[in-house]
């Protein structure tokens, strides 16, 4: 977020979880991008605040519910408040139990796998509408035939994700199994090591798609350990999972901290994975 909102997203949380009884003599940033997470003390209390325009919250609160009645590692509301939305200031407060991370904090790649496969046994049982992965590479693409909201992506650059983003749809599309609900970016920054095991987080990015492409948010090892496997999809995945992330780094409006060197360092990583692959 931009300073100005950081600072008002911050007094949001904090007031909020005061007004709700709650201890609040600091509050801790954890994170930072169109939400922001925080660290409220002395309760504890993980708030977390998104601008009201989002309208994310409600659907991550309910998710989140109707996930642990399910026991799928996912984190969970905080008990001592009631389980909802809190309006403030044009955002949007929805207040989580923290966690203290285990020792070590990375999660093991078995660990995280067997997670990732209860949480996918969860999300079966559920019938939720979400949009299918496929829109998500539709609105990169979208970004990167509007050079009016991509004015700094080079022509080469330029064809290289379109190329990218056209040809590993449709291969995911041609090799992709049976859709299901999917957690869409389950990657190291929405897991928690916790000491009851691994918890995921930010339900808000749910969409419908094969298990390969949330697998290919995570780190390489995860995907050994996850069974049945389609490796060639995942490889697939993992490449069109990079491009519509590096084409966000790309629109001018994002606000991501350093996204530009990413971006730029992140269209080397696509040539280099198309070469491998074949595919370039």
């Amino acid at each position: 977020m931009k300073a100005s909102d950081l600072s008002r997203a911050v007094a949001a949380g904090a007031s909020t979880a005061t007004e709700l009884g709650l201890k609040v003599d600091d509050a801790v940033v954890l994170h930072d991008s169109n939400k922001v997470t925080l660290r409220l003390l002395p309760c504890d209390v993980l708030a977390r605040v998104a601008p009201a325009a989002d309208q994310i919250a409600q659907f991550e609160i309910e998710l989140a519910q109707r996930l642990a009645e399910t026991d799928s590692p996912v984190a969970a509301l905080d008990p001592r408040v009631e389980p909802r939305v809190y309006a403030r200031d044009a955002f949007e407060v929805t207040l989580w139990t923290y966690y203290e991370p285990a020792t070590p904090s990375a999660v093991p790649p078995a660990a995280y796998a067997d997670a990732l496969k209860r949480l996918h046994a969860g999300m079966r049982r559920l019938d939720i509408p979400t949009p299918h992965f496929t829109d998500r590479v539709e609105q990169a693409q979208q970004l990167v035939a509007d050079p009016d909201r991509t004015p700094a992506l080079a022509d080469a650059d330029r064809d290289l994700l379109a190329h990218t983003l056209r040809s590993l749809r449709r291969v995911a599309g041609e090799r992709g199994g049976a859709d299901q609900l999917l957690h869409g970016e389950p990657h190291p920054g929405n897991v928690l090591g916790t000491k009851d095991g691994p918890l995921f987080v930010d339900l808000e990015t749910c969409c419908r798609g094969p298990v390969e492409f949330d697998l290919a948010h995570a780190p390489e090892e995860v995907g050994a350990h996850y069974p049945d496997v389609d490796q060639d999809l995942l490889r697939a995945c993992r490449i069109l999972v990079l491009a519509i992330v590096t084409t966000w780094r790309w629109d001018r409006d994002d606000q991501f901290p350093d996204g530009r060197r990413l971006g730029t360092e992140w269209l080397g990583q696509i040539r280099a994975a198309l070469d491998r692959w074949g595919r370039g």
